[in-house]
């Protein structure tokens, strides 16, 4: 008895947080600001390239593969702010972000910015002029040692109020080391030509694409910890169902409305027939129906129009029996 007790109370503590979980919140994420650190990314790839959509992009992937926010698509997001014209500087706003996120219908939006992006080598040894922080010449053996550091901060804003919800950080780093021959060794830094993707295994690799793998890893934790600081959304209002019974088969009833008129699968329907006609004496107009209860019908299936269910209840349904449920 005492091992089922305890089997018992394990499984209540094992489903009560399912039992408590809010809907999830509905998100929209901007392109992370990297002005602050659009010189460091020209250094290491040689021309300007945009970390802040690289790094929105993989945070985003990770957000969605979480599976703690609804997110809203991408390219819906960028029609979007393209039709209202809305410039990158003003969209870190909390004003501007709000009133982006009402266009977008969701319930919060995410915006950052990234505050460091850089890397610091050293060359240590190496024959002819000694030791050197910056560089050995040609031929000269000497240990390399890499380390690149990616920080990027972001903050959730409630689009109703413009109020700053939370806000969270992300740092990655990654530092490697090894011999070298001056002026022949591998370039670990290089984003190669054309446009960075930040997505691609061979930048993933790279040292500084695995402190972005950090920071976005880190990052992405932290927005998780905070959906529970997020408001509760609203539950949409039910709508009122109203139809009736077309067709019997056994328990089996076919009715005339369906998901288009709010009907869900596992709904349960009350199911009633028109009894007594109450009509006002003086111009015969009808005051109202006594229905009469007949039983009950569970929803099994729905499509647009129509739905499937099993009936249950003392009465005989038939075919033009009313469906119905509260408000």
């Amino acid at each position: 008895m005492r091992k089922l007790s305890t089997v018992v109370a394990a499984l209540i503590l094992a489903t009560a947080p399912l039992a408590a979980q809010q809907p999830k919140m509905r998100v929209a994420v901007l392109d992370f600001d990297y002005g602050t650190v659009k010189t460091d990314v020209a250094a290491i790839f040689g021309s300007d390239q945009d970390v802040g959509k690289g790094i929105t992009d993989l945070l985003i992937n990770k957000l969605v593969n979480d599976g703690t926010y609804r997110m809203v698509d991408r390219q819906a997001m960028a029609k979007i702010l393209a039709e209202q014209n809305f410039s990158n500087s003003n969209r870190a706003d909390p004003n501007s972000a709000a009133q982006i996120g009402k266009l977008l219908g969701v319930q919060a939006i995410i915006v950052g910015s990234i505050t460091q992006f850089g890397r610091d080598d050293k060359n240590y040894g190496g024959s002819g002029g000694g030791g050197s922080w910056h560089g050995y010449g040609m031929g000269s053996l000497g240990l390399k040692k890499s380390k690149a550091t990616v920080e990027i901060t972001a903050r959730i804003i409630d689009v109703n109020t413009g109020e700053i919800l939370a806000s969270s950080q992300g740092i990655g780093s990654s530092q490697r080391s090894g011999t070298s021959v001056g002026g022949s060794g591998s370039n670990w830094w290089s984003g190669g030509g054309g446009k960075l993707d930040m997505g691609s295994s061979n930048f993933g690799q790279t040292i500084i694409g695995e402190a972005v793998k950090g920071a976005v890893t880190t990052l992405g934790a932290a927005l998780d910890a905070d959906a529970s600081k997020m408001p509760t959304p609203a539950a949409p209002p039910r709508m009122a169902v109203s139809g009736l019974v077309a067709d019997v088969s056994g328990v089996q009833l076919v009715l005339n409305v369906g998901s288009a008129e709010g009907v869900r699968v596992g709904d349960t329907l009350a199911v009633t027939r028109t009894g007594r006609v109450i009509k006002d004496p003086a111009t015969g107009k009808v005051l109202r129906s006594i229905d009469a209860p007949v039983g009950n019908v569970t929803i099994t299936s729905v499509d647009s129009g129509s739905a499937v269910g099993n009936f249950s209840g003392a009465g005989a349904v038939k075919i033009g029996d009313k469906v119905t449920s509260s408000q």
